[in-house]
């Protein structure tokens, strides 16, 4: 019988509850624990899931005087800035990391935590759950050979997120699922935004050309009066378009044999039933933790999405002080 392995979530917030539903629910797993700094929250769901609260997630990872089981794995839901120190401890505790996007606040953060993972043969998974959308999963491997991306991901305004940019909180889903469709160093990249309703940059845009000349243009919002998620992918013959709100996908292709009068077009459109992406998602970092495996995103894949997306709000900082 395979050994079940203990889970725990850090950071039980608006998306940290459902991280640990998931883990309550999935067999093979057992939810030891739930962590947050406000007790109120930590007893919350605590209590709706049967487990053990904390406020301090060290109390769960074997040091002298650790109240609970230690886990095997840890999700941090916790806020961006303490990514970093928490995922470093759990690493260091020989506990595997699925951290939520952006997997650090900085570059070197990441560095060091994917450096620590790949010392003590751990996974280090980063949660952008757009990679597991049904309507992704369906089409990601009809993209060979991306000339031009366009994405635009608006969102109305929420309180919830605003510790970092536009970029950092909604952009960055579409680096991670253009940089390895493109697989190709960038060359060069231009960047423009604007801060309407905090005092970060709550409308951006991005033009990346990559070395083997494919240009992305990518535009994010969270002023929008409603939602978007859309990707659309221009390669030779072929153009793919994917709603990630919707879950449909539409396929236009040349035809091979062309008749007067008719379009020289055929298009497919097709939507996938609904699906569970975080659940998806946890799976699959159990099943890299319990297997030895790859994750599906891992710590380096959210470095290089990190990496872009604050040199574009660094490239944004800087056209906004420049004199009018």
């Amino acid at each position: 019988m395979t050994k079940k392995l203990r889970a725990a979530v850090i950071g039980v917030g608006y998306l940290g509850r459902f991280h640990a539903q998931k883990y309550a629910a999935l067999g093979g797993v057992e939810l030891v624990g739930v962590v947050d700094a406000h007790p109120e929250t930590a007893q919350r769901v605590a209590k709706e899931l049967g487990v053990a609260a904390y406020t301090d997630y060290r109390e769960l990872l074997g040091a002298p005087g650790s109240k609970g089981a230690k886990p095997d794995l840890v999700s941090v839901a916790s806020t961006t800035e303490t990514h970093h120190a928490v995922a470093r401890d759990c690493l260091a505790a020989g506990v595997h990391v699925l951290a939520e996007k952006p997997i650090t606040v900085t570059v070197a953060q990441a560095d060091e935590l994917i450096a620590l993972a790949d010392a003590r043969h751990l996974v280090l998974q980063v949660g952008h759950l757009e990679r597991f959308n049904p309507a992704w999963l369906a089409v990601k491997d009809k993209i060979r050979r991306p000339v031009f991306i366009e994405a635009h991901r608006m969102a109305p305004f929420k309180a919830r997120g605003i510790d970092v940019s536009v970029v950092l909180d909604l952009m960055i889903h579409d680096l991670d699922l253009i940089l390895p469709l493109v697989s190709s160093p960038v060359a060069d990249l231009r960047a423009s935004g604007v801060s309407v309703l905090t005092d970060g940059i709550d409308i951006a845009n991005a033009r990346i050309e990559f070395a083997n000349g494919c240009v992305a243009n990518l535009t994010a919002s969270r002023t929008s009066t409603a939602s978007l998620r859309r990707l659309r992918v221009f390669q030779h013959h072929e153009y793919i378009s994917v709603d990630f709100g919707d879950r449909r996908i539409g396929i236009s292709r040349r035809r091979e044999a062309l008749i007067e009068g008719e379009s020289p077009i055929d298009t497919e459109t097709f939507q996938q039933p609904p699906g569970d992406a975080l659940m998806t998602e946890i799976e699959a970092f159990v099943d890299a933790v319990r297997n030895g495996t790859k994750p599906v995103v891992s710590g380096r894949e959210g470095r290089d999405a990190l990496a872009i997306a604050l040199e574009i709000d660094r490239m944004i900082a800087a056209r906004q002080r420049l004199p009018t």
